[in-house]
């Protein structure tokens, strides 16, 4: 009987074992998959690892070699330090970081070393009283300063360094004969750790802040014209076709259909922070690719928040495209087609908005669509007005009364989204659009003269217009073809 429980107690301890294996190997496992899924969608996330890597290898050479580590003794792990805290993924965001500390350093190890030969002149008893009194002051306007909307978004870091290398000067300063040498160590090694992160992020692999707030806002606008109006490859096109199907068997015929799209404005509704961030550091960097200096990347910022207020619409309106609520047939088809015109042209006009901004190209393509959408905003308003007169039962005409009124709405909001877009246009000197001429239309060019004919009486004239016709066709290597010539005769009396 002991043998068997002893046995029976050994196999136990050996599936909980063979257990705890298994599920050890499943995590191993999903970690994997995850780390491969991330960086399958960004591969410049694997690069930035390797580029840390890479800048934390050189910086520790002020330990590995003998002749580095004597000139700056365990203050090159300062340069360590730095390398961890200000290498960030882009280019604008590690500039931003590594010049606020580097200035932050010198600045406050200049106050420092005052601060501590100040209060050197009070003898033993003063200096301990006027140092903390000095921290004490500046600490706390540093602190404040804090506050200030423009100086938290774009020096927060800076203080913040200030304050905690300040504190460590003057402080260790008490108690630190060689307190110079002390500071220039410190201070050497973080401009070099700063370089180093500075020099990589920009000549291996950068990556822009700038381009990706370009490219979110690009992103946006597109994920937004694809619920008005989806690509030709699609058998309807978006909201208005969606909304205004009818119903078959009680099932719309876009059941079936993939409705991927009219999710994608969700996108543009928590991107306040990520624009925000973006446009921050992008004025750090410097120039690159087709963005020159002082690139307007405020004006970003501003057809982000005009998109971000489209999509606040879109999403109220999308609330009725699953309502089951009984509506008039009659009021609904009253404004089915000026409602479908306006989805459709706000659709329009917003994707050659964001064609526009991604090619950056003059955005005159996107007029057409958006005077097409206002015009159907005029006709929808008559029919808005003549239903209401018309129909008896308001509580059946309120869904659609409602989607129609945002509707209007968003047609204001792409009309403001296209005046920002011009706005960036000029700012950032987008190219003009060459005109083109279509191979199909060829240019058909008269030519004609007028000779007057000798008077053949007081009470008439006789004029004759020679008209000879050409056209000129871009697949014609001679240019011109001739036409056929004649005159045309015209008593003038």
């Amino acid at each position: 009987m002991e043998i068997a429980a002893e046995t029976q107690k050994k196999t136990s301890v050996f599936a909980r074992g063979w257990d705890c294996l298994k599920s050890t190997k499943g995590r191993v496992v999903k970690v994997a998959k995850n780390a491969k899924k991330q960086g399958q969608d960004d591969p410049r996330k694997i690069i930035h690892s390797l580029k840390v890597g890479l800048a934390l290898t050189l910086v520790s050479l002020f330990y590995y070699f003998r002749p580095l580590y004597d000139s700056f003794g365990v203050s090159g792990m300062w340069a360590v330090l730095t390398v961890v805290v200000v290498f960030e993924f882009t280019v604008g965001a590690t500039l931003s970081k590594s010049i606020n500390r580097g200035f932050a350093t010198m600045l406050a190890g200049a106050l420092g070393v005052g601060a501590q030969q100040l209060a050197s002149l009070f003898g033993e008893e003063g200096e301990p009283v006027v140092l903390g009194i000095v921290v004490f002051l500046l600490a706390t306007a540093s602190t404040f300063s804090r506050f200030f909307p423009r100086i938290k978004a774009r020096y927060d870091y800076g203080v913040l360094i200030f304050i905690l290398t300040f504190s460590l000067v003057a402080v260790s300063g008490y108690r630190v004969n060689q307190i110079m040498e002390l500071a220039h160590q410190r201070l050497s090694t973080i401009l070099v750790g700063g370089a180093t992160c500075i020099i990589i992020s920009i000549f291996l692999c950068p990556v822009w802040a700038g381009e990706d707030l370009h490219h979110m806002i690009v992103h946006n606008m597109e994920k937004l014209s694809s619920f008005f109006e989806l690509t030709e490859e699609e058998d309807f096109s978006g909201f208005g076709g969606e909304y205004f199907m009818k119903p078959i068997d009680g099932e719309s015929i876009m059941d079936s259909k993939d409705k991927s799209f009219l999710q994608g404005y969700r996108s543009a509704l928590n991107s306040k922070s990520n624009e925000e961030s973006l446009a921050n550091f992008a004025a750090w960097e410097p120039c690159h690719g087709r963005f020159g200096f002082r690139h307007p990347w405020k004006q970003y910022l501003k057809i982000g928040a005009l998109t971000r207020q489209c999509a606040y619409h879109i999403e109220a309106i999308s609330s009725y495209l699953n309502s089951e609520t009984q509506v008039s047939v009659e009021f609904r088809t009253r404004i089915q087609e000026s409602c479908t015109t306006i989805s459709s042209e706000s659709g329009k006009a917003l994707k050659a908005l964001a064609s526009a901004i991604k090619t950056m190209k003059d955005p005159s393509s996107a007029d057409a669509h958006v005077e097409n959408a206002k015009a159907a905003v005029k006709d929808l308003e008559i029919a808005l007005n003549a239903g209401l007169l018309d129909e008896t039962d308001l509580l059946d005409i309120i869904p659609d009364a409602t989607v129609s009124s945002i509707l209007i709405e968003i047609v204001k909001c792409v009309e403001k989204v296209s005046e920002s877009v011009h706005e960036l246009s000029g700012l950032a000197h987008f190219k003009g659009v060459e005109p083109t001429v279509t191979p199909e239309k060829s240019q058909l060019l008269h030519r004609g003269t007028i000779k007057p004919i000798p008077d053949r009486g007081e009470d008439a004239t006789d004029v004759v217009i020679t008209v000879e016709a050409s056209s000129v066709s871009p697949e014609n290597d001679k240019g011109k073809c001739k036409g056929k010539q004649g005159e045309i005769h015209v008593n003038m009396y």
